[in-house]
């Protein structure tokens, strides 16, 4: 009798677990306790990552539809100016007017131009992001801010480093030392003292080992397990790691959508849960491949 119970009984006690374990999932935030530290919120940016590109009047939605999430946030978006090419070159967005560089292409048009316009007349932020490859990134740093600098939009300057020297390190970029974290950020703020310079990868041990100065890092690991598993990840290996210096979050990835998509309200939950749990400023940005899921965007 015992053995014919025995199944049932283990039966309802996997179902009591997953069950346990779905609520959890479902009520991870405490919305009676309001977050005061999410400084930025908005969207990332790519030429790659939404299809078709949206025009300003769907990216300033974009923006402020996550910015009115978290009270007290600046509307923000983390802007990519420059991609890898295939052949390993950065590939600028905007015309050459005469400048030549062997690992940097050009377009023969501005792309980016109109929108940062748009955002200055409504007060949105914009930090300018490159993916240097094999570019020089001091050279990369002079090209972009020279260009768009006199944009009241812009506020600072970003290096995904999964994508330095790539072709000596495919898939994860060259570390980056305190020297050029250093070198960097003084080169950014040779144009503009107010500007930031933020970092970008997924493992910690990229960024400058012990250099901190005024860098934001900006954490955008995927293939999360689950969303504790990402609370982990943020807080506990990536924020406390940082702390006091302000970091930024990328979130909504298509391989984590399994379990954001179960959220009531994706961005929001995932923001103010992690904004609850560390002590410094923060921002939280919703990449641009899942964005029409989450926040309704008129063509």
């Amino acid at each position: 009798m015992r053995q014919k119970l025995a199944i049932p009984a283990i039966l309802f006690f996997g179902i009591f677990i997953s069950c346990s374990i779905f609520i959890r999932e479902k009520h991870v935030v405490d919305k009676t306790v309001k977050v005061d530290n999410v400084k930025y919120a908005g969207v990332r940016s790519s030429s790659y990552g939404i299809r078709p590109f949206l025009n300003p009047n769907g990216w300033q939605h974009a923006i402020t539809s996550m910015q009115n999430r978290f009270e007290g946030s600046t509307a923000c978006a983390i802007w990519i100016v420059c991609v890898m090419s295939g052949d390993r070159k950065c590939r600028l967005e905007f015309p050459s007017d005469g400048q030549q560089d062997s690992n940097i292409v050009f377009i023969d048009y501005d792309k980016h131009e109109p929108y940062l316009q748009y955002f200055d007349s409504l007060g949105i932020k914009v930090f300018l992001q490159v993916e240097p490859a094999n570019a020089n990134v001091n050279r990369l740093i002079d090209l972009v801010l020279n260009r768009y600098k006199h944009h009241r939009c812009v506020i600072g300057f970003g290096i995904d480093v999964e994508w330095y020297c790539e072709a000596d390190s495919p898939g994860w970029g060259v570390k980056v030392s305190n020297a050029l974290a250093k070198g960097w950020e003084q080169r950014v703020k040779s144009h503009n003292p107010e500007y930031q310079l933020f970092l970008k990868h997924w493992d910690r041990n990229w960024m400058p080992p012990t250099y901190r100065g005024e860098l934001i890092f900006v954490d955008d690991s995927q293939m999360l397990k689950n969303f504790n598993g990402m609370m982990d990840e943020f807080v506990n290996y990536w924020a406390d790691y940082f702390k006091p210096n302000m970091v930024f979050f990328q979130i909504g990835y298509r391989k984590d959508r399994q379990w954001w998509q179960q959220l009531d309200n994706p961005p929001s939950d995932i923001g103010t849960a992690i904004a609850q749990r560390i002590s410094q400023n923060c921002g939280i940005f919703w990449v641009d491949f899942t964005l029409k899921e989450v926040i309704p965007i008129n063509k």
